[in-house]
């Protein structure tokens, strides 16, 4: 199983049995799309209280699958626990349109890391027209929200590998104990 069924199983773990169900057919059928949106409906129609982190596992999957974009606003109105987390997803606002990862690139904040204060994003293309590509071109983890330099850089396939990055990198720099 990949690491992407892995997750997906944890993540449906959370809904009803009914709900669950649903989802995991539609994602074994190969419709990771409309399984995802299955899981957000799930998840807003059951109440079901969520971490900050499994919020932020829900965005990392839906960024591979394309659908990142089109969940975030449902995926914001799942409640959360209250609890501490090891990570926020950042609003649209914080940072957007930031420092520049090239000459036609523009940095957009996506994950905060709460411990250490790093920051995935993603990096689109300025297109023509002056809007941002739909999907990401990489990402890039910087030790800020505001950009500063970049710590490491991923391909546009990887989001879940930078996310994974940015968790353990963490992790290495904070004194243990």
């Amino acid at each position: 199983m990949t690491e992407d069924g892995v997750v997906w199983n944890q993540l449906t773990a959370l809904l009803p049995e009914a709900e669950a169900e649903a989802a995991r057919d539609c994602w074994s059928l190969g419709e990771q799309e409309a399984a995802l949106g299955l899981l957000v409906s799930g998840l807003i129609a059951s109440q079901v209280p969520i971490t900050e982190l499994v919020r932020v596992r829900i965005s990392v999957l839906a960024e591979g699958w394309g659908e990142r974009e089109a969940l975030t606003p449902r995926l914001r109105r799942c409640p959360g626990d209250g609890g501490p987390a090891p990570v926020r997803l950042l609003a649209d606002e914080e940072g957007a349109g930031g420092p520049r990862g090239g000459p036609d690139d523009v940095l957009v904040p996506w994950i905060a890391c709460e411990r250490c204060g790093g920051v995935l994003a993603r990096v689109h293309a300025r297109e023509p027209w002056g809007g941002l590509s739909y999907l990401a071109v990489k990402y890039v983890v910087t030790p800020t929200a505001g950009g500063g330099t970049v710590t490491r850089e991923f391909p546009a396939a990887s989001p879940d590998v930078a996310f994974t990055y940015l968790l353990e990198a963490c992790a290495e720099r904070l004194p243990s104990g």
